[in-house]
Order: structure tokens, then sequence, then C-alpha cells
């Protein structure tokens, strides 16, 4: 039986019950297209199925969902105990409000996806609403002091670390990403790169540095992990990483690096030669023993997909778009979304395993 069907652009011939030997193994004859046969063989190999996973703790993780929209959970009571600028004097006119309070009402602009304007009108119903008698900075305000308020990342975990690097880049302006993949770019674009250093356990923020495109993602290794302030066991990171001055900064912080090497990397301080062993070397030669995929499971080193779910989380939480044009306002904005995110984070977290 052959069923014949004609498209715009090829004309289709299904033959059923068409069986051949090809390479000593049976194909199933599925058409014919443009006079050419296509066959199909059920032992080909495929794409393997991916593992199903299972969230365990459903009921907990949907409260906090639910608690993200929650404007108590957003408005700082430390902050409302400490609004008013308690500081020393400064020359010019002296601050009105101080930074918990400015970093509070951010968070707030930045939650709920507000303009400068909208917050400052959200910030007023709430407090009329609470019966606080506190006055609420003017949006220029807000806009002026984001370049100069310091940000802190609230944490809650302790004791050693497992830490994960690694960096994404977060658009400032230009064209979407559909048009420039179908029809090239036709306008200037810019972005600035956000570097993340991320406990994989708690899932928490511990460092974060923003910097232009041109800054390499060793550079800042030395600062991020200066931020950590807990003691660091590994640090895994992608193979952009396989720097020296990363190298060095990570023995310099008593940890181990968890960095792949190059496919044609070779080692620099062979067994003969006095001194330590260089940690690039112990993971190269774990690989010539192990296998990439074996160092891989044994090191530990897919940890460090979970640094990729972090900047994937903001990116889908906070668009992924830089609103502010001035530099430091940038990296106060970026700042903002990962206090915010740390919070989300203390809320609760999917408590995933993974199914037989």
């Amino acid at each position: 039986m052959v069923f014949r069907v004609v498209s715009h652009d090829s004309a289709f011939e299904y033959v059923s019950g068409t069986n051949l030997k090809i390479g000593g193994k049976s194909a199933l004859l599925r058409g014919v297209v443009d006079g050419r046969s296509l066959w199909y063989n059920p032992g080909m190999s495929q794409t393997p199925k991916k593992s199903a996973y299972r969230v365990t703790n459903w009921k907990d993780y949907n409260q906090a969902l639910v608690q993200r929209g929650s404007l108590t959970v957003w408005i700082d009571h430390q902050a409302l105990d400490a609004w008013h600028h308690q500081g020393p004097t400064r020359w010019g006119a002296q601050f009105t409000y101080s930074d918990p309070a400015i970093q509070c009402l951010l968070t707030l602009r930045a939650v709920f996806h507000l303009p400068l304007r909208a917050t400052q009108g959200m910030a007023r119903s709430i407090f009329d609403l609470m019966g606080l008698a506190l006055e609420v900075p003017h949006y220029s305000t807000l806009c002026r002091r984001a370049a100069t308020t310091r940000i802190d990342l609230p944490r809650h975990a302790e004791g050693p670390v497992h830490l994960v690097i690694d960096s994404t880049g977060m658009k400032v302006y230009g064209e979407g990403e559909w048009k420039v993949r179908q029809h090239g770019y036709s306008k200037r674009r810019t972005w600035r790169k956000l570097h993340l250093a991320i406990d994989p356990e708690s899932h928490e923020i511990l460092g974060a540095m923003v910097t232009e495109p041109g800054v390499t993602d060793a550079e800042v290794v030395p600062d991020l992990l200066g931020q950590v302030g807990r003691p660091v066991v590994s640090v895994g990171a992608d193979g952009a990483y396989d720097q020296e001055e990363v190298y060095q900064a990570v023995a310099g912080s008593g940890a181990v690096p968890v960095i792949p090497p190059r496919k044609d990397a070779k080692i620099k301080i062979h067994g003969n030669t006095k001194g330590d062993p260089h940690p690039r070397d112990t993971n190269l030669r774990a690989i010539r023993r192990l296998g990439r995929a074996g160092w891989k499971r044994e090191s530990g080193y897919h940890r460090r997909s979970l640094a990729e779910t972090a900047m994937g989380r903001i990116k889908g939480i906070f668009v992924g778009v830089l609103r502010s044009r001035e530099w430091l306002r940038q990296g106060a904005e970026l700042g903002i979304c990962c206090r915010a995110l740390n919070i989300m984070t203390h809320l609760g977290m999917p408590v995933s395993v993974k199914l037989a």
C-alpha cells in the first residue's frame, strides 16, 4: 500500500511493509523525497533520555513562592528602625536617609519591576497602611543615592564551602536576540558582565562583581574570593578559568581548584622535579587515569552548573536587561538583584531527588 502526499516543497511516498537489509541490519523504507529513499533503522543509537527529578518539598516551596509577593518580606524592619541617616557629617548638604533605607526601596523596585516614581508612590502608600510617620525619599534622591549606597548580601549559611564561580552578560541596550539571530544586528549592543560566587549547597550568592565586557573572568577571581568570608574548600569553574592567575588566587585561599584543563594540556611540573605539584597537573593526571567524564564525577565538577542556575534565576526573575544608564548605578542595580535573590532563596528552595 502506497500513500502519496504532495507538499509545497517535496513529494513524499510512504510505503508500508517494505524491509531491506542494510549493513546486516534490518531497515524500514519510510518514504521517498525528491527521488531519494528515506530509511529508518530501529537499532540506531538515539539521544539518551534525560533523567527525571521530583520535588519532595513542594508544599513548603509553594508557600515560599507565595511569600515572594508579600510586601512585609521586602520592607526591612531593621531599615525602618534606622530610616534616617546617623553617620558622620560631610561637606555640603547632609544625607537625610540612611543606606539601609535606600537599599530597602531599591529592592522593592527591583522585585516588583517598578520605575523610580512608582517606587516612591508605592512606598508612601505602604507606610500609610502601616501607620508609619516616615517620609519617603524623592525618586530623584533614589536615583542619585543608588550610585553610592553600599549593598549588603544577606547570608544564613556558615562553615566551609565548595565555591562555584561563573559569569554572564546583562544587556544594557540593543536589539533583541531573535532579530539579531534572524537578520543580524544593525545597532550598537552594549552589556555588562556579572561575575558570581555561589554556594552550591545553600544557593546563596556569596560574592558578586560587575565589570565591562572586556574584563576577563580570571581577573576578578581574587576579588570574588575576598568577598566570601568563609573557609573555601574547593573552587569549581569552567575551562575559561584555566589560567595561571586563577590557580594562584585559589591556592592563596587554601582551596583546591576544580577546573578542567584544555584537551591539549601538558604537565608543567613533572614528578622528578623538586617542589609541590601544580594543582593543574594533579587534575590533568586524574583525567588521564579516570577519563574526563570520570574526573568530573569524582571531583564534583558538576556542582558548577548551579552557578548557571543562579544566573538563569536572575535573568528570569529580574528580566535580564539593565534600566540604569550610568556605570555606578548599573552596578548597584545588579547588586540589588543579587540581594533580592538571596532573600528569595532564604524563603525556600525546591529539594529535588532523581527518580529511578
